[in-house]
């Protein structure tokens, strides 16, 4: 009988009884059969504890931030070979994990994985959103979220002094010792079966109402954020540059990732045209649009942040 090596899922929490429960019936309905859900939760006034209870008994409380939950669950509770950490508004597509481990049994120099992710709504800025995202995947701009656990203690997890570009952190520290890739879907089943799987999924209906069809997409995550909204979005990215300063300082600002992340050439320009990328900026000019009208509000915040701290 095939052993499986054993996954532990950390989920971090915070009043999240509206979304909690798909994210974990995601993780329930994994192809893979060796998993342990773990949620850590920061002091919720709602009903997120108490769902998350239906799921597992692996439930705890740790503050103050959500570098240091995840440190707690991934390092502290974790029992797994394999360590990854989601937000509670996500939502798994089924085979997902199993495509980690395959890629990651495969190839033992692999330190850990980037997952491509897709932003869920009905809405233009949604679309918007979603069609940035995506060509994040893989880049500096995104971050490993499924890794070898000797791995993520040996660079000392989470830096408990950012919060917003401790994943970016993270993704560096990871980077120097080991070999990252972005999952790919194993295409070990005809097309018309894969879509009949798809179809019995019983998420597949939630994902397709928010504007998104699970035939198109192999194993990704699925960010269920609300329906675009711009001030709550400009307020998120504020919260989250206030770090910003902390992690260059740590790298320096000559850093290649550091110039990357935050210079304007690649932001703007070569993230979206490097390898053969431009292609979809041809077929969408419409949303490419959108997607630059929100980079320039999200950088001419940033810099009204910074004047107004300094």
């Amino acid at each position: 009988m095939k052993q499986y090596d054993k996954v532990s899922v950390i989920m971090t929490t915070k009043n999240e009884e509206k979304h909690i429960k798909n994210c974990l019936k995601s993780v329930k309905l994994q192809t893979y059969p060796n998993i342990e859900i773990i949620v850590v939760d920061n002091n919720s006034i709602d009903r997120t504890k108490e769902i998350a209870k239906k799921y597992t008994n692996l439930v705890f409380n740790k503050g103050p931030e959500r570098s240091a939950q995840r440190n707690f669950g991934m390092m502290e509770v974790a029992k797994g070979k394999y360590v990854m950490y989601v937000d509670a508004d996500m939502i798994l597509s089924p085979t997902i994990i199993e495509d980690c481990v395959y890629e990651m049994e495969n190839d033992r120099s692999l330190a850990a994985l980037y997952i491509p992710e897709i932003v869920l709504g009905t809405g233009f800025w949604s679309e918007v959103r979603r069609f940035e995202r995506r060509f994040y995947d893989g880049t500096v701009i995104d971050c490993v979220r499924f890794i070898r656990k000797n791995i993520f203690i040996k660079v000392g997890g989470f830096d408990l002094s950012m919060t917003g570009p401790e994943d970016w952190d993270l993704d560096k520290k990871i980077r120097q010792i080991g070999k990252v890739k972005l999952v790919k879907s194993r295409k070990v089943e005809s097309k018309k079966l894969r879509m009949e799987n798809f179809k019995k999924w019983k998420l597949y209906n939630f994902i397709k109402e928010r504007g998104v069809n699970p035939e198109n997409y192999g194993s990704v995550i699925y960010h269920n954020e609300n329906e675009f909204n711009l001030k709550r979005y400009l307020q998120k990215k504020a919260y989250y540059a206030r770090s910003f300063d902390t992690y260059i300082k740590k790298w320096g600002k000559n850093d290649p990732d550091i110039r990357k992340q935050f210079g304007v050439w690649y932001r703007f320009f070569e993230v979206f045209t490097e390898k053969g990328k431009w292609k979809r900026l041809i077929k969408d000019p419409i949303l490419v649009m959108g997607m630059y009208w929100l980079r320039f509000i999200v950088g001419v915040n940033y810099l009204m942040s910074k004047v107004r701290s300094s």
